[in-house]
């Protein structure tokens, strides 16, 4: 198959005023994504230099918007940023509710939230509501309806010779009927083909070197032929 060129970042895609713009401080490495509507903003997986780039892109005010945050697994290049985000919105003396959807089992988010209290609780303008998600149950938020779903992400075991699979979830996200899937960071997985399938946009990850890697990520063919089953796609952390 021909493969697609692929983009710089920031990648950026709209549709009246469905809106999202995907950054990566660390070129093809760390994740970071702004989803807008006209009634609300949310952040998807917020890795590190996330908050340099929305200071210099779109401000205070945008970032002030942010209602919810959602994390497809905990690696660091997803939630690399999320502590000086967490941060920053206590500086701007935020006073709503700020929700954190991921995947139940994912340590690393229970982690820095609790670290994050013992250190700033005190101080704190704002409430941190922790949203584990164990299930595949649609909801909605802001008038965007979300439709988490698991994915076939896997990290090296301790010993290196095999691996291990970790929480992991793509999401769905919908609004005024258009739609827009993004898979996280996954091998494989029939999960990602069923949501991909029709949607508006599609969001998928590459990152697979060769054939020897496949177990852990896809290849930029794998990747595309999924990508092909929704109207347009991106493909994002493949390798350089």
């Amino acid at each position: 198959m021909k493969l697609p060129s692929l983009h710089k970042y920031p990648l950026i895609w709209r549709k009246d005023d469905f809106f999202i713009k995907i950054y990566c401080s660390i070129p093809n490495v760390a994740t970071g994504i702004l989803l807008t509507t006209s009634k609300t903003a949310f952040i998807i997986d917020p890795g590190d230099g996330i908050l340099r780039d929305l200071n210099q892109d779109v401000g205070p005010e945008t970032i002030l918007r942010v209602s919810d945050i959602f994390i497809s697994h905990g690696h660091h290049d997803h939630i690399g940023g999320v502590w000086s985000l967490l941060t920053y919105l206590s500086v701007l003396r935020r006073k709503s509710p700020l929700a954190i959807y991921f995947p139940q089992g994912c340590v690393e988010i229970v982690s820095i939230y609790n670290a994050f209290k013992k250190v700033y609780g005190k101080e704190l303008t704002y409430s941190i509501i922790l949203k584990p998600i164990a299930d595949e149950k649609s909801f909605t938020k802001n008038s965007v309806r979300v439709k988490p779903f698991s994915v076939n992400h896997r990290e090296l075991s301790p010993d290196g010779h095999s691996s291990i699979k970790i929480p992991s979830l793509g999401f769905k996200f919908t609004y005024d009927s258009k739609s827009i899937c993004y898979g996280g960071d996954t091998a494989y997985s029939e999960n990602l083909i069923k949501y991909t399938k029709g949607s508006d946009l599609a969001i998928i990850e590459a990152g697979a070197i060769d054939e020897e890697s496949i177990e852990l990520h896809m290849t930029i063919e794998q990747a595309s032929n999924i990508g092909l089953t929704a109207k347009e796609y991106f493909l994002v952390h493949v390798p350089e």
